[in-house]
C-alpha cells in the first residue's frame, strides 16, 4: 500500500488549475476545499476493493447466525483478489468452517454455508475454489 499511499500524497499536493499564487515568495497555497482528491480516490480504490455480501447471503448468515471477524473478512477480501487475478469469475471461498460462492468480477458473495451444510452439498457454476 506504500505506492498507493505516496501517490495520494502526491495527488493531494496538486495545485487546481487557476490556484491563485502566492504573494509572498515561498508561502504556500491553500486551496479551499473540503474534500482531497486523494481522500475521493482513496475511497473509491477502498469500494472497489472491498467484498460485498448480496441479499440472499446476508440473509443466510443471519439465519446462521454467522458473523465474521475482521481478520476474516480481510482473509476473505484477499482471496477474491486472487481468485481476481486469476482470471476467475465465480468461485468458492473456504474460510475455516464456511463455504462462500462469491462472483469475483462484482466482488460480491452470493450465498454463504457454514460447515454442517457442506458436508452434503454439491457446488456447481463455479471455476476456482481458494482455500483461505
Amino acid at each position: 500500500m506504500s505506492s498507493i499511499d505516496s501517490l495520494l500524497t502526491r495527488l493531494n499536493s496538486i495545485q487546481p488549475i487557476g490556484a491563485p499564487t502566492p504573494t509572498t515568495p515561498n508561502a504556500p497555497v491553500t486551496p479551499k476545499r473540503d474534500v482531497q482528491f486523494g481522500d475521493l480516490l482513496q475511497r473509491e480504490v477502498r469500494e472497489q476493493t472491498s467484498v460485498k455480501f448480496s441479499a440472499h447471503a446476508q440473509n443466510r448468515l443471519q439465519h446462521r447466525q454467522i458473523s465474521l471477524t475482521d481478520p476474516q473478512m480481510a482473509r476473505l477480501e484477499k482471496s477474491v483478489s486472487s481468485a481476481a487475478e486469476k482470471g476467475a469469475d465465480s468461485s468458492l471461498v473456504l474460510l475455516d468452517n464456511l463455504a462462500l460462492i462469491v462472483s469475483v468480477r462484482n466482488r460480491t458473495v452470493v450465498t454463504a454455508l457454514d460447515q454442517a451444510q457442506t458436508n452434503s452439498h454439491v457446488f456447481t457454476q463455479i471455476d476456482s475454489a481458494v482455500i483461505a
